[in-house]
């Protein structure tokens, strides 16, 4: 067998996810940025009312704001894969912590609403969506076995930065105003900059390793052998410069994968993704409206949303936990189906909550089922197309989902200004919710499970998300070796060559002395058993 080429070894395949180490450092940077681009654009709205009186323009021009940035991390998703693709996480993300906070800096400065528009929400959603994605692709390759748990808590950094951004908005407004509390928020968003500088790719200690094995076969191969060993280096040197020759152009890797369309498993879950983003997000958007329509004071209105996202904080995590065992993670697919079939029911069920204990129990509800999809999102998504498409796959899916948002909230609000009824808005998003869930558990049991159990003798379905990236990266290191040894074949024969050229010389001085005591014949035939005599060392050079 031959030697294994460190150059080829360095490409070769990618290393096995840690599940821990440096992972935690890395899930804690992810926990921030999450945080700071799903809170970030709600916790802005404090300062509405002073811009509204500083511009003089309306609720409606000043929801853009936050409007704007959502669609930024939504709709930027294929040039963040594209830049991810090409540069790596940490560029993207140490770039993007720079257009984030540069963009609420410059805000404090704006003398018009436009101005707005393109500095706290074109600049600062762009730098939001750079630290988003890149830092998701990241989680998924330091964790494996240990993944679930590991996006569940990510996922919680979005209530916790909600809870905490919101009172110190507040703060910031009475105490500066809406220019200093801009300011001061754009310094907060440098520590975007922080987590992406902790995300260190893994390949990094691949190559510390292919380095030393580089070193040790560059020893090796200075050492003498036989009588020959200057000839044998030699014809060595020539062989490795042949094959550097002959060896293809490496390929370069591709800007945006669209090969994951021919997934049947993605586009169930990007058709499913897009239903539920339609109702989502509607209740929460329209609930504090709704509760002082049915007579609810304002301030016990605004506090319904804080008992949903303290129900978030601790769903997430316990979610993940659960996708985590080992009799639960193969079937992902429909914890997470079960996941939005009861965040629909909780809407549906909650449309004639007349008083304010309908609604506390509503919102207990809905945190535990909101927090149930937001921590399984993703993991879907990653058993999907595996940790090496992930970073294409969730760059479409985000632009796909970034068309919902801007189709259901809107028509929701436009629906209740026709209609002046909220009961019938609560309806259609539960309906909503609940067709992506039967959509999503029907979808994979009868066109990904039943195709499975049909090709299993052949080859496995990586759709159905049963594999673990770890097991595609061993087999992958074992086809990188096959190959490696493969094109060493023939320097490793010239090394028999020689060997076998000073064994013969060495018999026929013995023979000639007489000090042989044995017959050439008999070496002879050892030789050719031993697979290594003369004409089979040519015809091995020659082939």
């Amino acid at each position: 067998m031959g030697r294994p080429d460190p150059e080829e070894g360095q490409l070769a395949a990618p290393v096995k996810p840690p599940d821990g180490g440096w992972g935690w450092i890395v899930l804690f940077g992810c926990f921030v940025i999450t945080g700071f681009s799903y809170a970030f654009p709600k916790a802005v709205s404090v300062y509405f009312k002073e811009l509204m009186k500083d511009f003089h323009v309306g609720y409606s021009d000043t929801a853009w704001i936050s409007s704007i940035m959502l669609a930024m991390l939504y709709g930027t998703g294929p040039v963040c894969s594209i830049m991810v693709n090409q540069f790596g996480c940490r560029p993207v993300m140490l770039i993007g912590g720079l257009l984030a906070s540069s963009g609420m800096i410059l805000a404090s400065f704006t003398t018009n609403i436009i101005e707005l528009y393109l500095t706290a929400g074109v600049l600062t959603g762009l730098g939001m969506a750079l630290n988003f994605q890149p830092s998701l692709i990241m989680l998924g390759t330091y964790f494996d076995k240990r993944r679930p748990l590991a996006n569940g808590l990510a996922a919680a950094g979005s209530p916790v930065f909600l809870s905490a951004l919101s009172p110190l908005g507040q703060v910031l407004l009475e105490k500066f105003g809406w220019r200093g509390g801009f300011l001061i928020m754009g310094g907060l968003l440098l520590n975007c900059c922080t987590c992406g500088a902790v995300m260190r790719p893994l390949d990094m200690g691949m190559k510390r390793k292919t380095e030393k094995a580089q070193d040790k076969y560059e020893a090796k191969e200075m050492l003498p052998i036989g009588g020959k060993s200057d000839e044998g280096i030699s014809t060595t040197d020539g062989t490795k410069k042949a094959k550097k020759a002959k060896k293809k152009p490496k390929k370069g890797k591709k800007l945006l994968d669209f090969s994951i369309f021919s997934n049947r498993g993605f586009i169930i879950y990007t058709i499913s993704k897009f239903i539920l983003v339609l109702g989502l997000f509607v209740p929460p958007i329209l609930l504090v409206n709704y509760a002082k329509d049915t007579g609810v004071p304002d301030t016990e209105a605004a506090f319904l949303l804080s008992i949903i996202g303290f129900i978030d904080i601790f769903a997430r995590p316990a979610c993940g936990m659960v996708a985590g065992l080992k009799w639960v993670r193969p079937h992902v697919a429909y914890l997470f189906s079960f996941s939005m079939l009861f965040n629909g029911l909780t809407d549906i069920c909650s449309a004639r909550a007349s008083n304010y204990t309908g609604l506390v129990i509503f919102c207990v509800f809905f945190g535990i089922s909101y927090g149930m999809v937001g921590a399984l999102q993703f993991e879907v998504l990653m058993a999907i197309v595996g940790s090496q498409k992930f970073s294409s796959a969730i760059g479409l899916v985000l632009l796909i989902e970034a068309f919902a948002v801007l189709i259901g909230p809107p028509s929701a609000g436009r629906l209740v200004d026709a209609l002046k009824n909220y009961e019938v808005i609560f309806y259609l998003a539960g309906s909503e919710v609940v067709l992506s869930a039967l959509f999503l558990a029907m979808a994979t049991y009868c066109c990904l499970n039943r195709g499975k159990k049909k090709e299993a003798p052949v080859e496995r379905n990586p759709a159905a998300g049963g594999g673990s990236d770890t097991e595609e990266a061993e087999s992958d290191v074992q086809e990188a070796e096959e190959h490696s040894s493969d094109n060493h074949q023939p320097a490793h024969n010239t090394d028999n060559a020689v060997v076998t050229a000073s064994e013969e010389a060495n018999h026929v001085a013995d023979e000639q002395s007489g000090e042989g005591g044995g017959c050439p014949e008999g070496d002879g035939e050892v030789l050719a058993r031993d697979g290594c005599n003369a004409d089979q060392t040519v015809e091995r050079d020659s082939f």
